[in-house]
């Protein structure tokens, strides 16, 4: 994926993309957490949670709900305001801050005890992956956990992919965050199984990986 700042009519068509993108359904996931997300942060001590690329919000609310205090950011205005109404329905709309974001071109401010970037993955090669990463790292508190999950492979229904996008394998993903070793300490470095359930119903398995990371207190 390239590094380069996208350009403003990119950055217009990635939110026009993945609004209609949104409105093609009155709800596009699941409405759960995701399980890497959910069995990663168990153990933690609740404070502040960053999430990135949030979607229709059911991560921010699941971490409201543990006692966390969330920002939760996404391209999407669709996405956003469909999550801010699941996030009064479920009682928490006080412990979220719903922010529009262009990851590539605006970051969200403060530092987080998490730092959540759950499958952020783009179409063609249009958003910065590896620079956010380097953001979202950078956002990392003292003692605090970076926790990044994405693809490993292309689901078996998705036919409209874009063969030039390569999706890196965990060690490659903490590769290019180049973090200073002294600095970081790996918790997390690994493939695994996650079964999904296909927009036509069909129960798939498919590869995905899991990178958790914890800043060292200064």
């Amino acid at each position: 994926m390239t590094d380069d700042l996208k350009s403003e009519p990119q950055r217009e068509s990635d939110a026009a993309f993945w609004d209609a993108r949104y409105q093609e359904n009155h709800r596009i996931w699941s409405g759960n957490p995701n399980a890497a997300l959910v069995k990663e942060v168990a153990g933690l001590t609740p404070g502040r949670a960053l999430d990135l690329g949030c979607g229709e919000g059911a991560d921010a609310i699941w971490l409201a709900r543990q006692g966390w205090q969330v920002t939760a950011t996404d391209i999407s205005q669709v996405a956003l305001g469909r999550a801010a109404e699941q996030g009064t329905v479920a009682g928490v709309a006080d412990r979220i801050d719903w922010q529009l974001h262009d990851l590539g071109a605006s970051f969200p401010t403060g530092s987080f005890d998490l730092v959540s970037a759950q499958y952020l993955h783009s179409r063609g090669d249009t958003m910065p992956r590896e620079r956010i990463l380097r953001s979202a790292a950078g956002a990392v508190a003292p003692g605090g956990v970076l926790l990044i999950v994405g693809h490993s492979g292309v689901a078996n229904w998705e036919h409209n992919h874009h063969p030039e996008v390569h999706l890196p394998s965990p060690e490659e993903v903490l590769a290019a965050l180049a973090l200073p070793a002294d600095k970081w300490e790996t918790l997390v470095c690994e493939e695994h199984e996650n079964i999904r359930t296909a927009p036509d119903g069909t129960v798939v398995g498919h590869t995905d990986n899991t990178l958790k990371l914890r800043r060292l207190p200064d």
